[in-house]
């Protein structure tokens, strides 16, 4: 491959391409305007958004609502029920987090994506994990049109000392910090979610010191956006993910009554994803969203993304509390290594996985 500071026609043939050691962002900095979008990353056919005249757009939820023990607190806890059964994505304000820690955050991970490549390549992904700096071949054989910075943060004797132990002191520091905020935050919401499923509070803390993971994402500008996918249709394997849009550039689209929609964000709010664990956990009450990301033409887009999950020595299944001979369980149980195993050997696109989770009438003896 060609050195950091040129690309050539050569870098992209099938033979040559080498994607651990590649940057969307540097080939971007350095084509000509108009460049010819690598094969690698050329994909065709792409369901366009709707076009209807009024986009639909889930409630945003309150937090501080939420936290008041009075008839709001019911409302809001009514409409964040009603919000996970409906859409499975929502936007959170009044969250708590400190505006000076998120534009410190804003700050810190531009310096990163600021940096050179060579210095970003310290942390690139391992040919077998996927935690580090890159990105990894899609079922369809492409690549996302995105930079990636991938990192398990808890529990601690998990985090890779490649990679969050060896980021930038200011980066480490206003990440530890913003973990700390985003651990509380996620607590209290899933503790909301649970009260609304009436579900035993015994049984919800299977979350509690769960697997938890950031990824740092840059999507860069594209000549051609219809011609990429900053990130492929899915839904997010986990408990719940919160996203942080740090830089005001839209590229969310998300999946509703089998169309797409553009989700715009409110430069204040966190956007909350229900992940597949939370529908299987829920039976189905609640569920989790499809979604993906569009490029923009002419800005960059930069997300910080916090994913929770069971800890590994629970197991992923239907509640206790919600399972009876009326609801019998719609999703297997397996355990959480177990099930994070096979989704990276599942080629997964869209709900794939939801549905290999999925209990068949023939299982249930129907």
């Amino acid at each position: 491959m060609g050195s950091s500071s040129s690309y050539t026609e050569d870098d992209f043939s099938t033979s040559a391409f080498d994607p651990s050691t590649f940057s969307v962002q540097e080939l971007v900095k350095l084509a000509a305007p108009d460049f010819s979008i690598p094969q690698p990353f050329v994909r065709i056919n792409q369901q366009p958004p709707s076009l209807s005249v009024t986009t639909p757009l889930p409630p945003t939820i309150d937090m501080s609502r939420l936290l008041l023990e009075d008839d709001h607190q019911n409302l809001e806890l009514h409409k964040l029920h009603s919000t996970c059964q409906d859409w499975g994505i929502f936007q959170l304000v009044n969250h708590g987090v400190s505006s000076s820690l998120l534009e410190k955050l804003k700050h810190e991970v531009e310096e990163f994506y600021r940096l050179p490549l060579e210095e970003k390549l310290k942390y690139k992904i391992g040919e077998r994990g996927w935690e580090g700096y890159g990105r990894k071949m899609r079922a369809d054989g492409k690549y996302d049109w995105v930079d990636t910075l991938n990192i398990i943060t808890n529990p601690l004797h998990r985090r890779s000392p490649h990679v969050f132990p060896q980021l930038p002191p200011p980066l480490r520091s206003t990440m530890e910090c913003y973990l700390s905020e985003l651990q509380k935050l996620a607590t209290k919401l899933i503790g909301f979610m649970g009260k609304a499923l009436k579900i035993k509070e015994k049984e919800m803390e299977l979350f509690d010191d769960g697997l938890q993971a950031v990824k740092m994402a840059y999507y860069p500008p594209c000549p051609h956006p219809e011609s990429v996918m900053g990130l492929i249709p899915h839904s997010d394997m986990t408990l719940l993910t919160i996203v942080r849009q740090l830089n005001g550039v839209d590229g969310l689209e998300i999946k509703k009554n089998g169309l797409w929609f553009p989700f715009n964000v409110n430069p204040d709010a966190f956007v909350v994803n229900v992940g597949d664990i939370f529908q299987i956990f829920s039976n189905g009450v609640y569920h989790s969203v499809e979604h993906k990301v569009t490029c923009n033409k002419e800005r960059e887009r930069i997300t910080v993304t916090f994913n929770l999950s069971p800890n590994f020595e629970a197991e992923v299944g239907p509640s206790l509390s919600l399972i009876n001979a009326e609801n019998p369980p719609l999703f297997r149980r397996v355990g959480m290594e177990d099930y994070f195993k096979q989704f990276f050997t599942i080629k997964i696109y869209g709900k794939k996985y939801l549905d290999y989770m999925r209990i068949q009438p023939s299982e249930n003896g129907d």
